[in-house]
């Protein structure tokens, strides 16, 4: 018979291990945001806070993920503020498609600066950006276009897309090459960074409507199909495409974004969902948001922590991993 003692110590020992795996068991978080808000995107700040763009209130949010706690920073007048990043200076960066701007807040101070598109541009629509390895700032323009800010010049340069309405997404690689999604026109584009110029590289469903685009650690581009409810991946190195159909009845996939372990994450708004999806073994994970119809438009993360902004509950959600 064993000794009480070592009865106790294995009882313990599989309590630990139990609670071992238990907190490593991903784990999602809601935080409101103040009503009306209608948080489009979403960006980690390098302080540890999360920046969201409150769309419908013109203004940059600010959310404390420790104490719950936000705050509005106005961007002014007729501001209708669409993407977000945290740029290489560690302040967010806005696409404005109320002030046809791009738009930048000063972590520090909240100093803002914008960089209206030239004089003679058309509304555009804008969307999303990212930075290239050189410190320029491309941005998308549903309305059919692209372009970039130099921002130690203040000089904004915009492209006519080439094949018109529709440019959405947009990436940059670790090699430093930039791609974008066109939903209306269902392509992935390359910039060519020197020029400026974009080449079209089609996905292999027609009007698919390519959404959104993310590049994990080997330069490879993924694609979320909005239309044919598909998560889609582009090999630059050969030019092949694979796609593999989203969990669920009706999957409409949004957002997507690769993490620091190049796992793929998707939100499917037709099942309401964050979705993961492993290439090693090309198996996908739902994670069930806790509001209904979370609506996320967008992904964004760091190590151990994947951010969505719920537009229409006006929440921001995290999926930490322990």
């Amino acid at each position: 018979m064993p000794k009480r003692k070592d009865v106790i110590s294995s009882i313990i020992a599989a309590f630990l291990a139990f609670a071992l795996v238990a907190s490593a068991e991903p784990v999602l978080v809601e935080y409101e945001v103040p009503a009306g808000s209608h948080p489009h995107d979403v960006a980690p700040a390098v302080d540890g806070g999360v920046w969201y763009t409150a769309q419908h209130l013109g203004a940059l949010g600010y959310l404390n993920p420790q104490s719950g706690e936000t705050r509005h920073i106005p961007l002014g007048d007729g501001s209708a503020p669409h993407g977000v990043i945290v740029g290489p200076d560690g302040s967010p960066w806005i696409t404005d498609s109320g002030l046809n701007a791009i738009v930048r807040v000063d972590a520090a101070t909240g100093e803002i600066t914008r960089f209206p598109l030239p004089a003679k541009s058309p509304r555009a629509n804008l969307n999303t950006a990212t930075f290239d390895r050189q410190g320029q700032l491309w941005f998308t323009g549903q309305s059919g276009y692209y372009g970039r800010v130099i921002p130690e010049t203040g000089k904004v340069e915009v492209f006519d897309a080439p094949r018109g309405r529709g440019p959405y997404g947009i990436c940059t690689t670790p090699d430093g090459s930039v791609y974008y999604a066109s939903l209306a026109g269902s392509h992935i584009a390359r910039i060519d960074t020197q020029s400026g110029a974009a080449t079209v590289l089609e996905p292999p469903t027609p009007d698919q409507g390519a959404r959104r685009v993310w590049s994990d650690s080997k330069d490879r581009i993924w694609v979320s199909e909005w239309n044919g409810g598909r998560l889609a991946l582009y090999d630059p190195d050969n030019g092949n495409w694979r796609e593999w159909k989203l969990p669920g009845s009706a999957p409409r996939p949004y957002a997507v974004y690769v993490d620091d372990k190049d796992i793929v994450w998707l939100s499917d708004f037709g099942n309401n969902s964050l979705v993961s999806f492993d290439p090693a073994t090309e198996a996908f994970t739902s994670f069930t948001l806790p509001s209904d119809r979370g609506s996320i438009r967008q992904i964004l993360g760091r190590p151990g922590e994947v951010w969505g902004a719920e537009s229409r509950v006006d929440k921001l959600v995290v999926l930490r991993v322990r």
